[in-house]
């Protein structure tokens, strides 16, 4: 990997807002340049305009439908183990920095100032130690079961409404959203000795009942989210709270190489064409290119590439200085100033950072190349109808199967792949039900990114649990389902009014991605 000279500006902070995402500035691009690449030959892009294109036949499995991830996918019995593995298709030569990224990605960081100066920096607040903490086995977090529960990985962004704020329209255009005053971006419950935590999230559930189409009653869990033990103050009367749960990390760097043209050929902002389904990309301002890019990572595509996404939460989630995010303070305010006055891990040997570039460098590769498992019983009778009624309820007009990757000569394991995501990365409004009324840079309160599904079936194997969607609160697909609304009411409906086995079929094709 190579290092580059950075020349990183002092953090002006002009307010609580640019005290929170403090930006560098930075003498030439950090390593992981904007992918601009030539434009594909007509003939090529017909070639894989026929490849990817919607299948009408559900008699037998799509030609290379077992390898969802191409050649990256991780070919092995299911297990515990089956988010673990790197790129199926890494060289060799790779294969140490990917094993050193995980074992940084799993690593226990301590608070500064301490003997072991490559794993201090933990805080001053924090959500979790590590990032796998968050991600159990690379696979999907869980919200807290009940008081008391400190296994969950459930944690709220919190801002206000940018009229609220106080902030300049320049300042305000560069942020996702306007920082509540007190705490931030994002509540931590956790912190250094001598820091007080901001707070505790509870969690507590009503019964919405849902009537199928055969009669059978599904009963959903309505979240409701409330913060308790404020360590800093009462909230902004404005706030709003989104609640948070990771999701899987598999197919990260493939999903970066999908061409932008491609996606954006999904969108559809205006409804043009009549069919309820208005698919936009999200736009956020990348400051270490100095220029708005597609957001892809993120409950709302709120990053555009996956080192931003990985070096957000180091900063938000474990207080990590990192090129990305260089204040060592992470999300404290200006208000908390226990918090501003904690000591840091900044050092020389990070490049007066906690996380300096080579680290960023390593933890950015193995995010990357995080392989997705093979498909499993792609051609038993039951999937296939299940693939069918999936096509024929209208999912994928969000869940879109497959995409070639752009060519890629020093990325060869995301490089020209036939992969089998099921999502267009793109914005969709929701409906109420799931509406958290949280913007994020150009994404309402009431739109999702589509998540991808390749390895869902598996989650209950890799991280012990099912809770689904943004903040856990679907215990099965079933329940997933029933609880979209929006965009997806009619795709919804459908799956509502199927009879038992049509549901069964269709959760036997969810459980075989």
């Amino acid at each position: 990997m190579t290092t580059k000279s950075i020349s990183r500006a002092s953090c002006a902070l002009l307010s609580t807002a640019l005290a929170i995402f403090a930006s560098a500035s930075f003498s030439e691009p950090l390593g992981e340049p904007h992918l601009e690449i030539a434009p594909r030959s007509k003939a090529e892009a017909d070639r894989i305009a026929i490849v990817t294109a919607p299948t009408e036949d559900f008699n037998a499995p799509e030609p290379f439908e077992l390898r969802p991830a191409g050649a990256a996918t991780f070919l092995a019995p299911a297990s515990d183990k089956s988010f673990y593995a790197a790129s199926g298709n890494m060289p060799k030569d790779r294969e140490l920095d990917f094993w050193v990224g995980s074992s940084l990605f799993e690593k226990l960081w301590v608070a500064p100032p301490s003997a072991t100066v490559s794993s201090d920096g933990l805080g001053p607040l924090y959500n979790a130690r590590a990032c796998s903490a968050c991600h159990p086995n690379n696979g999907r977090g869980r919200p807290p079961e009940g008081d008391g529960d400190r296994l969950g990985s459930l944690f709220l962004r919190v801002s206000i409404p940018d009229v609220a704020s106080g902030l300049s329209a320049d300042a305000l255009a560069l942020l996702p959203n306007a920082p509540e005053p007190h705490y931030g971006l994002q509540l931590q419950d956790k912190s250094v000795l001598g820091v007080p935590a901001e707070g505790r999230v509870k969690v507590s559930y009503e019964t919405v009942p849902v009537t199928l189409g055969d009669g059978e009653v599904v009963e959903l869990r309505k979240p409701t989210y409330t913060v308790e033990a404020l360590g800093y103050g009462s909230l902004h009367p404005d706030t709003q709270l989104s609640p948070r749960v990771a999701p899987p990390m598999i197919g990260l760097g493939l999903l970066e190489a999908i061409p932008e043209a491609d996606l954006l050929a999904h969108a559809d902002p205006d409804d043009a064409d009549g069919d309820g389904i208005s698919g936009r990309a999200n736009r956020v301002w990348s400051e270490p290119y100095g220029q708005w890019m597609t957001g892809r990572f993120g409950l709302k595509a709120g990053a555009p590439t996956v080192q931003a996404q990985s070096m957000d939460a180091l900063n938000g989630d474990i207080g990590l200085s990192n090129p990305y995010r260089p204040a060592a303070t992470g999300d404290c305010t200006e208000l908390q100033t226990e918090c501003m006055a904690a000591p840091d891990g900044n050092t020389p040997e990070q490049d007066n950072l906690e996380v300096g570039e080579v680290v960023m460098d390593l933890i950015t590769f193995f995010a990357r190349n995080v392989a997705p498992p093979q498909r499993r019983n792609i051609d038993m009778p039951e999937v296939l109808a299940g693939k069918e009624a999936f096509y024929t309820a209208g999912c994928t007009s969000c869940h879109v199967p497959k995409f070639v990757t752009h060519r890629l000569d020093d990325r060869p394991e995301q490089s020209f792949q036939l992969i089998w995501p099921y999502s267009d990365l793109l914005l969709h409004d929701m409906g109420e039900g799931l509406a958290d009324n949280r913007p994020e840079w150009q994404a309402t309160g009431r739109e999702w990114r589509t998540p991808p599904l390749w390895g869902i079936g598996l989650t209950s194997t890799v991280s012990g649990q099912t809770n689904f969607l943004h903040d856990g609160r679907a215990r099965t697909l079933l329940e997933a389902i029933l609880w979209h609304g929006g965009e997806a009411e009619a795709a919804r409906e459908a799956v509502r009014m199927m009879d038992k086995n049509g549901r069964d079929a269709l959760i036997a094709f969810l459980e075989s991605l």
